[in-house]
């Protein structure tokens, strides 16, 4: 990694009725058009609060199937809940960093066991000996448990009363891992993950005082998981753009990790190409730690492997990076029907459209 600032660039252009929880406990997610993205009516202060409603929970399925269908994805309920989210994250992480202090509630710590123990079942399928250098086979085994036992583990972080949610859930938890068959990992399954936490959420399981632990506590951990997966099982970038896209595998650390950088009074964007700020400052901030992962699995110069991410370090600000990456995120992620023909919709993500 090199540490001289770059050329100047462009900006980052089983179905069974139950009552949710009521508006203290659960949490409502408002269209992205609102001024206010989305609403965690966790401590009941808010005008407008979402009523106890009537849940009909089902298996979640694919409904993108074929391009035409993407206008359907960005008008629905699904998209505007998922970006609602992503953006109400971003800005409860907005200037901290990863080691302060925050709210860890008993469902944040459940979600950390279930990640924990994917992390040891990694440890109990090691890699297998085969021709192809990639897409080692035991993550096949690997995967085979968490299909098994997915419903189990979410059982463990939801209430009884809610046990009804689980299949549902469940789907998103199993769909978060990479592919099975392509042994392969991308940021169609990293959606999923970020789907599986709204899913939490819409169900009442995570509260408005869980926002950064979700993103630093949970989050971090998935993140930790699916870098040994990718490592460990040698698992190929699902849709990768080379060396024009952002990353092989994430992008949601880079738009949250910007987050937590904005007004910051000493680190600049010039500054995460340096190898002793991201060494000095790694465990502090998610960004610099996708920066820091990115350069112990690529060799060679960090402006060619990693272009994009080159070019952004030429952005003046990081409200500008945040900005530019969470349209980046839009155009190149959620509009692109490679990735969206693969998510599915169910009660608590659904593709009807929003409603005002």
């Amino acid at each position: 990694m090199s540490a001289p600032i770059p050329p100047s660039s462009q900006e980052l252009s089983t179905e069974k009725k139950k009552n949710l929880p009521s508006d203290k406990a659960s949490c409502m997610v408002l269209s992205p058009q609102r001024k206010c993205s989305m609403l965690f009516a966790g401590r009941g202060n808010s005008e407008e609060m979402a009523p106890p409603l009537q849940q009909s929970f089902m298996i979640p399925r694919k409904e993108i199937n074929m391009v035409s269908d993407m206008g359907k994805w960005k008008r629905s309920q699904a998209y505007a809940d998922y970006m609602g989210f992503i953006l109400t994250l971003n800005e409860g992480v907005k200037g901290r960093k990863l080691t302060c202090e925050y709210n860890v509630s008993e469902p944040i710590e459940k979600l950390v066991a279930l990640l924990n123990t994917l992390d040891r079942w990694i440890d109990e399928t090691p890699p297998v000996d085969q021709p192809s250098r990639f897409g080692n086979k035991a993550f096949r085994t690997w995967y085979a448990k968490l299909d098994q036992e997915a419903e189990n583990l979410v059982a463990t972080v939801i209430p009884k009363h809610l046990a009804d949610a689980a299949p549902e859930v469940a789907v998103y938890l199993k769909e978060s891992v990479g592919n099975s068959t392509r042994i392969d990992y991308g940021t169609g399954h990293e959606a999923a993950f970020a789907a599986f936490l709204c899913c939490l959420c819409k169900i009442g399981v995570l509260r408005v005082d869980d926002q950064m632990a979700i993103v630093f506590k949970v989050f971090n951990r998935y993140l930790e998981v699916m870098r040994k997966l990718q490592k460990t099982y040698r698992m190929e970038p699902a849709g990768s753009q080379g060396v024009w896209g952002l990353d092989d595998f994430q992008f949601l650390p880079f738009i949250w990790g910007s987050s937590q950088l904005i007004d910051h009074p000493n680190l600049e964007p010039r500054h995460f190409v340096d190898e002793k700020v991201v060494n000095e400052n790694h465990k502090d901030f998610m960004f610099l730690e996708c920066i820091l992962f990115i350069t112990e699995m690529k060799t060679g110069p960090f402006a060619e492997h990693s272009n994009q991410l080159w070019n952004i370090s030429a952005v003046p600000s990081w409200s500008k990076v945040n900005q530019g990456l969470i349209r980046m995120y839009k155009a190149e992620c959620l509009e692109k029907f490679p990735v969206i023909q693969h998510f599915k919709f169910g009660s608590l993500l659904p593709i009807q459209p929003v409603t005002s």
